[in-house]
């Protein structure tokens, strides 16, 4: 006891700013912030790239648990081994200029890193390449703050008859900076500032801590301990702060590039149209299109609806939109049918702002900041159809995949009502989680109805009454627009009902995300077959021509 009493009171009691324990339960106050505004924006730096799934936050969590894990164990051995806290300060220094280089060198490492594993690997490239960016990001600075705790019970305890009482405070002071670290991010900083800017700013917490530390030690320390981390820090501040996610692009109609507290948003005009994008390597997610033509995109497809319909064709139809995105449906539906009554539910509201400012989003068209589910839940009318467009990123919630939601979505059409549904990533190999969506859905309506949009990968789902091909026919002699036309004979002699296999989604079981995430990598692994194929016989000077 008094051998363990020499050791641990020494340190601290030649270091002033540590006598009254204050600083220690700052250290570990801001610690605790800065793990969790780090976990937090590692989600946010990596979802444009791997989606924003219950995978990639599973993986985030887990690294930064075993990294925690680790620190924990490195720095009770380094305490009891060495108990000088200025050593525990250099780590938390380090930390501090590793986190603030992420927001510059972290993007320029996930597009190596996604490149090296397409061409390493024949399976789970988005799983792998998640695993080996937090690996090489995130780890390392969180395996240093993970080391704070048990160093710093090593500093405060005198004696064991109040070790109880300062296990606690720690603990207490680690809990009330995480759960600020936590809110803080997500409902302020990068909203407000960015991903780059909050990396930078807890950061800059941290070198704060520290230097304030080393300050209290006398002039010579602060030079020797303080110069070169003030100076990567400084330099880091803008070129992290002016990095885009997709850096690679060209900056020219860039409208638009935030962050919202759900997406990553990117708008980019051109002559012929402006689009908005949700994730830097994944596809559109809405359309302006400036001509007088189609837009050659799902949306197109999906104006065969209000023809399926039992309604009578001289009543304006009732459309309810679930996934809003910035409006590429709603405007189609008032081009060529403009009785109809459109209303719209997105949860995210800046996609609504950007959607009325570039978008032009008629104003008279409502939409409700909701969660398309709940304000199913919450409303009582009926519409004729109901479009089902609801995207995290490049996956559909699960809570909108299950017999329960699609059950929710007949009982709010009116009779003879129908139901479309934008199927992503429908693939060729059986099983995927297009046939899962489209048997959930054929177990709740009488007949279902599908057709692949040409050139990309997604698929128009129609569910309704029997004899929608039919109905569809009947009602082409309606339409005056001559390319409207061409395209709804075209669904109406192409388009299959769908023979379901008895695959069901649940609320209870819905793995549409691991679904997501196979169909993704059979897309990737086509897309990079071509490349890999250079590359093998030309090497990488073949591969940069091919690229």
């Amino acid at each position: 006891m008094n051998i363990a009493n020499s050791h641990t009171s020494t340190a601290p009691a030649s270091r002033r700013i540590l006598q009254s324990r204050l600083y220690l339960y700052l250290t570990e106050f801001f610690a605790g912030m800065a793990v969790m505004a780090v976990e937090i924006g590692a989600q946010r730096l990596i979802s444009p790239y791997f989606s924003s799934s219950q995978i990639v936050w599973t993986i985030i969590i887990g690294m930064i648990m075993i990294a925690m894990a680790g620190g924990n164990v490195y720095g009770g051995w380094a305490a009891d081994r060495n108990p000088n806290p200025d050593r525990l300060y250099w780590r938390i220094l380090i930390a501090a200029i590793w986190l603030c280089l992420i927001p510059f060198l972290g993007k320029y490492a996930i597009v190596g890193i996604s490149a090296a594993i397409i061409f390493s690997v024949n399976a789970d490239y988005l799983i792998i390449a998640a695993f080996a960016t937090c690996l090489l990001l995130f780890v390392f600075p969180l395996f240093l703050l993970g080391t704070v705790t048990p160093s710093l019970a090593k500093y405060t305890m005198d004696s064991l008859s109040d070790n109880g009482k300062i296990v606690g405070t720690l603990g207490a002071m680690n809990t009330i900076g995480s759960i600020i670290g936590t809110f803080l991010p997500t409902f302020v900083t990068i909203p407000a500032v960015g991903t780059n800017v909050t990396f930078l700013a807890f950061s800059g917490i941290l070198l704060l801590l520290s230097a304030i530390y080393f300050i209290s030690l006398g002039t010579g320390k602060v030079l020797r301990c303080l110069g070169l981390p003030a100076i990567v820090f400084l330099m880091a501040c803008p070129l992290g702060y002016k990095t885009d996610f997709a850096f690679w692009e060209s900056k020219e109609g860039l409208l638009y590039e935030g962050e919202s507290v759900y997406n990553y948003l990117r708008v980019q005009d051109s002559p012929s149209r402006t689009i908005l994008s949700t994730n830097v390597l994944f596809g559109v997610q809405s359309v302006l299109e400036k001509t007088d033509q189609l837009t050659g995109m799902y949306y197109d497809y999906a104006l065969a609806a209000p023809f399926l319909t039992g309604t009578e064709k001289e009543k304006p139809q009732d459309v309810l939109i679930l996934g809003m995105g910035s409006g590429t449906y709603a405007r189609q539906l008032l081009r060529y049918l403009p009785e109809t009554k459109v209303e719209g539910v997105e949860i995210d509201r800046k996609i609504t702002d950007l959607a009325h400012e570039y978008f032009q989003l008629p104003p008279e068209v409502p939409v409700t900041e909701y969660d398309g589910r709940a304000y199913l839940n919450e409303t009582d009318r009926k519409y004729d159809v109901i479009m089902v467009d609801a995207y995290q990123d490049i996956t559909i919630p699960f809570q909108m995949s299950s017999v329960e939601f699609f059950q929710t979505v007949k009982d709010r059409l009116k009779p003879g009502g129908v139901m479309v549904v934008n199927l992503n990533m429908h693939g060729t190999r059986e099983g995927g989680i297009a046939d899962w969506l489209s048997d959930t859905t054929a177990s709740v309506f009488p007949e279902v109805m599908t057709i692949d949009v040409p050139g990309n990968t997604n698929r128009e789902l129609f569910a309704g009454d029997k004899g929608m091909k039919e109905t569809l026919s009947g009602n082409l002699s309606a339409v005056k627009d001559p390319q409207l036309h061409s395209l709804l004979a075209r669904i109406a002699g192409t388009a299959a009902i769908y023979r379901p296999g008895g695959r069901i989604l649940t609320d209870d079981k819905a793995p549409v995300e691991l679904l997501g995430m196979q169909e993704l990598d059979s897309l990737i692994r086509q897309e990079s077959e071509p490349y890999k194929e250079i590359y093998k016989k030309e090497g990488l000077s073949g591969l940069m021509k091919a690229l």
